[in-house]
């Protein structure tokens, strides 16, 4: 009899959770959607409460549409937006502010600050990390000086912090009923406070930043049985954690070193297992952990970060009403033959890899009276695929791997136009698997490993099967030609916050 591995995806727009058999398929998927809150310019927020909500109505919608209770699920696991930060109290529940999400800019001058005379890679030897506004530790900073008593109840241990795997995980164990205040490594090495060698919270880093260690999590591997669910998942194991774009590597059966993934969501995010050593990155990439299965080593990736991919689609739809649903927007570029010149770089967080430039604000360049909306959507689109060029690139030059061809997942990926400029851009076969749900897929699999649903990673291996490929035809002086002209466009959206 088949058993079932339930997957709780935390995402940056909505929250999922998603049944699997032990071939892999879905059984039963459900989603919610959760308000994104923007303060002022640069600022994104989340309502944790609303996410913890959101996440229980998920699961009893999962179990339902499978006909099953959660007693049948063999364990589930726990797959979040990284470097998103919550911090609540550990005696009442409540969060002390909204979640600071990955994509917001207000912890610039503190990164400024924490960089003092060395620069922006003060904390890269020991992190793998530049000091950006993408992670959570200068998120934390922030709540501490800019929420109303929260310095003192930080440093007394009442108040916590936590990515929202931590939150969740705390609030399905018990909560204030002795919640477990945990994460796993891949989403501790978002933080910039994590040691990548040592898998520890940094002092002299916590020092810097002025934050108390009595916040954090304790860090442990991610597939290992945590403990027991309480409430909506009663008696469940809870038996993997893996920040999404980790568990979109694993979900991908990308166990080999120089084998790569790209998810195209709200961000887009590419990733080269460089096994069980971590490489340093001279060229803008991240140093960060791929995974860690229980006692074993810990294995390491380069990751290519762009903040705004399917968000820029979200973006054209929602604030600029160009078209009325996000698959619209293939068939209005389809309306034309290319982007009569002109390109899109949506640098509305600053630029993430390979510039790390908080500085930039999104531009279109090369706009003339012929441009029409269908020029524009295209150009939407082809922003997603150059960005993925740039981090290409990158990874190529640190890593000494040439790519023969690239998995992909994510919503995007059923974009078919976007799909083969993709392979056009970057001359490389892209390859998109029967399950596409690869982040829930990935969680799913560490928990099943952590309770014996699947016996080794070679079980993993065999169930990843190939849905689509695209194959690059794109002149070699055309893409060149075109790749300058991004380049060029990059290059107008510098120095525009002063």
């Amino acid at each position: 009899m088949s058993q079932l591995v339930g997957a709780i995806d935390q995402g940056t727009t909505s929250s999922r959770f998603i049944v699997f058999d032990d071939a892999g398929d879905i059984v039963a998927l459900a989603q919610k959607e959760h308000e994104q809150i923007f303060p002022q310019p640069g600022w994104v927020e989340h309502n944790p409460v609303e996410i913890w909500e959101n996440t229980r109505d998920v699961i009893r919608g999962g179990l339902e549409k499978a006909g099953i209770e959660a007693s049948d699920l063999a364990a589930v696991g726990i797959t979040n937006q990284r470097e998103t930060t919550v911090v609540w109290d550990r005696t009442t529940g409540e969060p002390v502010y909204n979640a600071i999400v990955w994509q917001d800019t207000r912890t610039d001058q503190y990164c400024t600050e924490f960089a003092a005379d060395i620069g922006i890679d003060r904390f890269r030897p020991k992190t793998g990390l530049p000091l950006a506004t993408y992670f959570a530790g200068p998120k934390i900073r922030w709540i501490i000086d800019n929420v109303a008593g929260v310095r003192d109840r930080a440093s007394s241990g009442d108040l916590i912090f936590g990515t929202t795997d931590s939150w969740l995980m705390w609030n399905l164990t018990g909560g204030t009923d002795g919640g477990l205040h945990i994460t796993d490594v891949t989403n501790a090495s978002r933080t910039l406070l994590m040691n990548l060698a040592t898998l520890e919270w940094e002092p002299e880093i916590l020092r810097v930043m002025g934050i108390p260690v009595e916040m954090l999590p304790d860090i442990r591997s991610s597939s290992e049985t945590y403990g027991a669910a309480t409430g909506v998942l009663e008696g469940v194991r809870l038996a993997g954690i893996l920040g999404d774009q980790q568990a979109a590597l694993f979900g991908q059966a990308c166990f080999a070193p120089g084998q790569a993934k790209n998810t195209y969501g709200t961000g887009c995010f590419l990733l080269l297992n460089t096994g069980t050593k971590p490489v340093p990155s001279p060229s803008g990439l991240l140093t960060t952990l791929a995974y860690k299965l229980g006692d074993d080593d810990p294995v390491y990736a380069l990751e290519g970060s762009v903040a705004v991919a399917g968000a820029l689609v979200q973006w054209v739809r929602d604030n600029l009403g160009l078209i009325e649903s996000a698959s619209e927007i293939e068939t209005v570029a389809r309306s034309v033959d290319d982007n009569g010149g002109i390109y899109f770089v949506p640098a509305f967080s600053g630029l993430f890899a390979p510039h790390w430039r908080s500085d930039a604000r999104g531009v279109i360049v090369g706009l003339t009276r012929y441009v029409t909306k269908g020029h524009l959507a295209r150009a939407v689109l082809e922003a997603t695929a150059w960005q993925t060029r740039e981090v290409l690139d990158a990874m190529r030059k640190d890593s000494g791997v040439e790519l023969t061809s690239l998995q992909v997942d994510g919503g995007m990926v059923e974009n078919q136009l976007l799909m083969q400029f993709q392979a056009d851009v970057l001359a490389t076969r892209v390859v998109r698997p029967k399950v596409a749900e690869t982040t829930a897929l990935g969680a799913a699999y560490a928990a099943g490993l952590a309770t014996g649903v699947w016996d080794s990673m070679e079980d993993l291996s065999a169930n990843w099967q190939q849905s689509a490929e695209w194959n690059p035809h794109m002149d070699d002086s055309l893409r060149e030609a075109e790749y300058r002209q991004w380049k060029k466009a990059v290059q107008r959206t510098l120095n525009w916050v002063e």
